[in-house]
């Protein structure tokens, strides 16, 4: 049986890695069969992301179909409470031993939100593995996103050698860690404690030493840090337009702020971010959110004679 789904196209050379990426983004239709394009591999993606086309696909032959689901790590998250589905997942992969139902959107200061185990473990803490690294998540009580695994390694290919970094909503670490590798010094802010606590604990079993975790409200950073950062990353898509102020006084003549939001139209927050002092401004849509709205993250260039006192 042949399908029409969204697919990536990436070289052979490449394939695999890339499959088990969205794999563990839990963004890989496992129903549907990679297809064989030339010296291209075209894998199919349950939703539309950047590069991505619709293509025919081939139905896996004698696969069990699941209930829509994503994967963080061990962990499998339905968006309907079904458990006789959650069993099924369950028994789909050894590597799983959770599945959790959301309860709610992902709200309040700490960016949380609620679950209610349907079959394993009752725990929402897991272990995620990703580009190399390891990361410790509790998805109940500190903010984590698996499907933002493409943008860490986007930036990184960014940056130059022994940058300054300051990661302003950094949760349980994955954009600091990532960085780290090629910053000579990564602040990684945020105001919830738990989140704090297990990056601290993730950077120690990264090994990675140029980490700076901060528990800090971002609205005080100004009169805490002594440094203007070279790149600074704004993950906070539901309300990073109120810190947007803070981040140009954070940031160096010249330097770059990756600013995520989700947005309801193009260029919606370009007005807002040239009176703030931005020179060139990228625009990309980073996944669908829900009808009508997406994902969106703005690369920004600071204006080279920008000074902070403009913000």
């Amino acid at each position: 049986m042949t399908v029409e789904q969204w697919g990536i196209r990436v070289p052979l050379g490449e394939g695999e890695p890339v499959r088990q990426a969205l794999i563990r983004e839990g963004a890989l239709d496992p129903v549907l069969k990679p297809q064989r394009d030339g010296n291209a591999l075209l894998l199919p993606v349950l939703e539309w992301r950047e590069g991505a086309m619709r293509c025919a696909f081939e139905s896996m032959p004698d696969r069990l179909t699941l209930p829509r689901h994503e994967l963080v790590g061990g962990i499998a998250i339905m968006q309907d409470c079904d458990p006789a589905g959650a069993a099924q997942i369950l028994g789909s992969r050894p590597s799983l031993h959770t599945v959790l139902y959301t309860t709610s959107e992902v709200s309040g200061e700490y960016r949380t939100r609620d679950y209610t185990v349907l079959a394993g473990m009752p725990t929402t803490r897991t272990k995620v593995t990703e580009h190399g690294h390891r990361f410790i998540v509790d998805l109940a009580g500190a903010y984590f996103s698996a499907r933002l695994s493409t943008e860490r390694h986007r930036i990184l290919q960014q940056m130059g050698e022994n940058e300054l970094v300051l990661d302003m909503f950094a949760g349980v670490g994955p954009f600091a860690l990532s960085l780290a590798a090629r910053a000579a010094l990564v602040v990684a802010s945020d105001i919830n404690p738990l989140a704090i606590e297990l990056m601290i604990e993730n950077c120690v079993q990264n090994r990675t030493k140029n980490v700076l975790p901060i528990l800090a409200d971002v609205r005080n950073l100004i009169g805490i840090l002594p440094w203007k950062f070279d790149r600074i990353v704004m993950n906070l898509p539901l309300a990073g337009t109120e810190f947007l102020p803070e981040a140009f006084r954070l940031c160096r003549p010249g330097g770059t702020i990756h600013f995520y939001a989700l947005v309801s139209a193009e260029g919606e927050h370009m007005p807002r971010l040239r009176e703030l002092g931005a020179e060139h401004i990228t625009e990309r849509m980073v996944r669908s959110y829900s009808p009508g709205q997406w994902h969106a993250v703005y690369d920004i260039e600071v204006k080279s004679g920008w000074r902070s006192s403009q913000a």
